[in-house]
């Protein structure tokens, strides 16, 4: 009887599974339809600009984060300078890379992406090879003609003044040169590639420095190869994306009367300054840290390699915590990412190993991850209506603060508690305590500033 029933009931089972069957054949063939599409949509949504200008990024940031993992230990243990002194220059040299970006943008439109893209990887590529030349013979007549230190900060603003303007410029031809649809796509890409730049810049600065026997000096040459080549790489590849449309600043003197009309919003001001506390225990990873590992817990230690550990979590944890806080404020999701950062830098202060700093770069790029994307947001939304491209280009200006702030603070904090206390790790006492007095701050804005209005209902 089971077998008769079982036997009457194989032409239906049959039909159901031949159902079943074309069913998931039918979504599969609209599955590969729509991927098929999708990388149409790839494929002619990106002028040729785009794919040169993010390439020429990569090694654009692989110079500047492979120079700036080593540049504190350079300016410390081969030109001899005083730990507050190497604080001060790097707190400067931050500056202008981080405030540039502001003005550079309107030189980039003013004379053209293709033509700015090539000055400025030009002067980088001169900058670099000069301050891996200090020691050169055919150096020693500027040296003795001018102070070390003053020396120094010369050929240090000339490479600064290089990413002010490459920014702009692959942000911008990532804008122009990419369909409407795949703009965003676009942007993840460039995101994306500038944090596989920040990765390979130390581990490759650590390759030319230790495992290639070079020397410092050969990482600042290294760099200036790199972007050399990006020069080229602009000149024979690179043609002007089509216009979006926008309308573009006039000169650059309207670009600075525009500075007067951002700063005349108090609240916004505000905002920046106190989200510059974020930047000022940031950028110590790349200030104070390394001074702090090869001065008190390990002279060999591979400080340039170390800072590899940062990008390398951006890029591991970027999309899972954008998952996981999508439904957080922007706001609190920011103050979320201060306070895992300034916690982060308890860790030394605890018990300062290298493990121990690995761990600690992770807590500060989780809490780096955790703000930045939702930061740009909550920036675009404090921005008047029609003004969204004035105001956003602001969002660097807490970061050049930060370095600015942050350098000479580092170099303090090195020299006071391990050259003049001698109780060193106290320092990180201080790091942290400055990122949580800012987390605060972040929460009093919130409460009692408030920008009213849309903005502040939406964010």
């Amino acid at each position: 009887m089971d077998q008769g029933r079982s036997s009457s009931q194989k032409p239906a089972q049959a039909t159901a599974a031949s159902a079943t069957i074309a069913a998931a054949h039918s979504i599969a063939r609209k599955g590969e339809l729509g991927f098929s599409q999708r990388l149409r949509e790839i494929r002619s949504g990106f002028e040729p600009a785009f794919w040169v200008a993010n390439f020429t990024e990569i090694f654009e940031r692989i110079a500047y984060y492979g120079t700036t993992a080593v540049l504190a230990i350079y300016l410390r243990e081969q030109l001899r300078f005083s730990n507050e002194l190497t604080g001060w220059l790097l707190g400067v040299f931050g500056l202008v890379v981080w405030f540039l970006p502001i003005l550079g943008g309107t030189l980039a439109d003013r004379f053209g992406f293709r033509r700015a893209l090539m000055f400025a990887y030009l002067i980088m590529s001169v900058g670099y090879f000069l301050l891996g030349s200090l020691s050169a013979p055919w150096m020693e007549a500027l040296r003795q003609a001018l102070s070390d230190k003053w020396l120094v900060l010369a050929i240090l603003m000339i490479p600064a003044l290089g990413p002010g303007v490459v920014k702009p410029c692959v942000a911008g031809t990532t804008a122009r040169a990419s369909s409407e649809n795949v703009r965003s796509l676009g942007y993840s890409i460039y995101y994306t590639l500038v944090n596989i730049g920040g990765a390979l810049g130390p581990i490759i600065a650590f390759l030319v420095r230790k495992q290639l026997g070079w020397g410092v000096e050969n990482v600042f040459r290294v760099a200036a190869g790199s972007v050399f080549l990006m020069f080229w790489t602009t000149l024979f590849f690179y043609r002007e994306p089509g216009g979006s449309g926008e309308r573009q600043v006039a000169s650059v003197w309207a670009a600075i009367k525009n500075m007067f009309v951002v700063l005349g919003n108090m609240r916004f001001v505000l905002f920046l300054v106190i989200f510059s506390g974020f930047f000022v225990i940031f950028w110590q990873q790349y200030i104070s840290m390394p001074l702090f590992i090869r001065g008190y817990v390990d002279k060999n230690a591979n400080t340039d390699l170390i800072l590899s550990v940062d990008p390398i979590v951006v890029i591991s944890f970027q999309i899972l915590v954008a998952y996981l806080t999508r439904k957080l404020p922007a706001f609190s999701t920011m103050t979320l990412g201060f306070l895992i950062t300034s916690l982060g830098w308890i860790l030394p202060a605890l018990h300062p190993s290298v493990p121990i700093f690995v761990v600690a770069l992770v807590c500060v790029a989780l809490g780096e991850v955790t703000q930045v994307s939702r930061y740009y947001e909550y920036v675009s939304r404090l921005a008047p209506a029609g003004q969204q491209g004035l105001y956003m280009g602001y969002a660097f200006l807490p970061v050049a603060i930060g370095y600015f702030i942050g350098g000479p603070l580092g170099g303090y904090l090195v020299h006071h508690y391990g050259e003049v206390v001698h109780r060193p790790q106290q320092m990180w006492w201080v790091v942290s305590g400055v990122g949580i007095f800012s987390t605060i701050l972040m929460v009093l804005y919130d409460k009692i500033v408030k920008p009213g209005g849309a903005a502040a209902s939406a964010v």
